[in-house]
């Protein structure tokens, strides 16, 4: 069964953290699908040449399908792991972190350099801030022009979420409803319309 919403990372971003002379940068993004994780990573990795590692860690999937972690020559399970556990802890998908680490010369053992992975992504995520999507599925209101105007401001005003606005022989509006919304939506629809709108059903998005 498909996953009602999720929490996701509010915007791209960093934050550093100094750990015994060490250098941690956790950079946060929100990633569609795996391929966009990947690219976050060879980026990050591109812009830090010289660092010491470059580990990461994502999910990707409402029901976290998706999930990867490296180590990049820590330790293993030291860095990628605690990683990947801070995302799932927070209930994060559709998210990749790469952190940074300039080595500074103290060796942190491995409980600190879990703590340290760890802990560097879990303040990311509070500086950064998170969003839940939620589920909805798509339905196609069909109207003509006349009806048009006034069906999107009732539409609007009820608290509903206009999609997409399509223009031909008629006015088709795209709008997003909880699963459970819909027997009202439509009843409310008829009602609002005096039966002249037409409701196509079509798929999923996950959106605020």
């Amino acid at each position: 069964m498909k996953a009602d919403q999720y929490v996701t990372v509010a915007r791209e971003g960093m934050h550093e953290s100094e750990i015994n002379r060490s250098r941690f940068l956790c950079s946060l993004a929100p990633a569609a699908t795996e391929q966009e994780a990947q690219d976050f990573v060879a980026r990050i990795r591109k812009e830090h040449p010289t660092a010491s590692h470059n580990c990461f860690a994502y999910v990707v999937g409402a029901d976290a399908s998706v999930q990867k972690a490296s180590d990049d020559g820590e330790p293993g399970g030291t860095a990628g792991v605690p990683m990947l556990q801070m995302l799932m802890r927070r209930d994060i998908r559709y998210a990749v972190a790469v952190v940074t680490r300039y080595y500074g010369g103290v060796k942190l053992g491995a409980g600190g350099l879990i703590r340290a992975y760890g802990g560097v992504v879990g303040e990311a995520l509070d500086e950064l801030g998170t969003v839940t999507r939620r589920r909805y599925r798509l339905a196609t209101v069909t109207i003509d022009h006349q009806r048009a105007g006034k069906t999107q401001n009732d539409l609007r005003s009820t608290g509903r979420t206009v999609v997409d606005l399509r223009y031909g022989a008629e006015v088709e509006i795209e709008v997003a409803l909880p699963e459970a919304d819909l027997p009202a939506f439509e009843a409310w629809l008829a009602d609002t319309t005096a039966g002249s709108a037409g409701l196509t059903l079509g798929g999923e998005t996950y959106a605020p």
